[in-house]
C-alpha cells in the first residue's frame, strides 16, 4: 500500500478515516477494524512538533501541526504494533517503537507547551461516530481555505454532521493516570476513546490483547 494514494492535504482526519476502511476491505486489517486504532495527536496549545513529515521544508522533516491523525494497528497475538501515517516519510507502515523514536522523539527536550498527547479511539467506534462537514476548512467569512475533496462529507451513523472538534480537544486534565485493564476496556467502549501521554503510548499498546 502506498502512503501517497488519495491523500487530501490538510485533512489527516478524513484521510485516516478512509485509510481504515481500505485496510479493512483489503484484508490488511480485520474486516470490522477491531485491530485498528485512530490516534489524534495534539495538545492544549494546538502546537505539536513531529519529525519525518512530507510537508516539511526542513532537512529533519519537522512540522508543527495543530493536530495530526494516524492509525495504529495491533493484530491479535502480534507483539509489534505498526503505525500507518500517510504524511510520514518513514516506511509505511512503521513499527510503533521506531515511529515513536523517529517521529515523536521523546528524548528531545521540548518546552512543556509542545508536549504531544494522544487520543486513542477504537476504529470500529470511530468509523460509526466520526463526522465532518469540513467547516473547519473555511475562513471567518465562509470561504474555503483549501479545496475540499470531491466526495461527500462524512456523516455519523446517528446523523451527526460535524464533530471533529470533539476529537481534537485535548487537555492534560483528561489524561490517563494509570495504564491498565480499565483503560483498555475504556478504549473499546468510549466514543472519544482515551487520552495518554507520549511516555504512555507504547505501554498502552503493549497491553492490548
Amino acid at each position: 500500500m502506498n502512503s501517497d494514494e488519495a491523500v487530501i492535504r490538510g485533512l489527516s482526519e478524513e484521510n485516516v478515516y478512509l485509510l481504515c476502511k481500505k485496510l479493512c476491505t483489503s484484508g490488511v486489517a480485520d474486516a470490522e477494524g477491531s485491530d485498528l486504532f485512530v490516534v489524534f495527536i495534539s495538545n492544549e496549545k494546538k502546537q505539536v512538533p513531529l519529525w519525518h513529515q512530507k510537508a516539511s521544508q526542513r532537512a529533519d522533516g519537522v512540522v508543527l501541526w495543530d493536530f495530526h491523525v494516524i492509525c495504529i494497528q495491533r493484530k491479535k497475538g502480534d507483539s509489534s504494533p505498526v503505525v500507518w501515517d500517510l504524511d510520514s516519510s518513514l516506511p509505511f507502515p512503521s513499527p510503533l517503537a521506531s515511529y515513536v523514536s523517529e517521529t515523536i522523539r521523546p528524548s528531545f527536550q521540548l518546552f512543556s507547551e509542545f508536549q504531544r498527547f494522544f487520543r486513542v479511539v477504537h476504529a470500529p467506534i470511530f468509523l460509526r461516530s466520526f463526522a465532518s462537514d469540513r467547516r473547519h476548512m473555511k475562513d471567518s467569512v465562509g470561504n474555503w481555505i483549501a479545496q475540499p475533496p470531491a466526495y461527500e462529507a462524512i456523516v455519523a451513523e446517528d446523523g451527526t454532521v460535524h464533530n471533529v472538534n470533539e476529537y481534537i480537544e485535548i487537555s492534560t486534565a483528561g489524561l490517563a493516570k494509570d495504564i491498565g485493564v480499565d483503560l483498555i476496556d475504556a478504549v473499546h467502549s468510549q466514543k472519544l476513546g482515551v487520552m495518554v501521554s507520549e511516555t504512555q503510548l507504547e505501554e498502552f499498546f503493549s497491553l492490548i490483547p
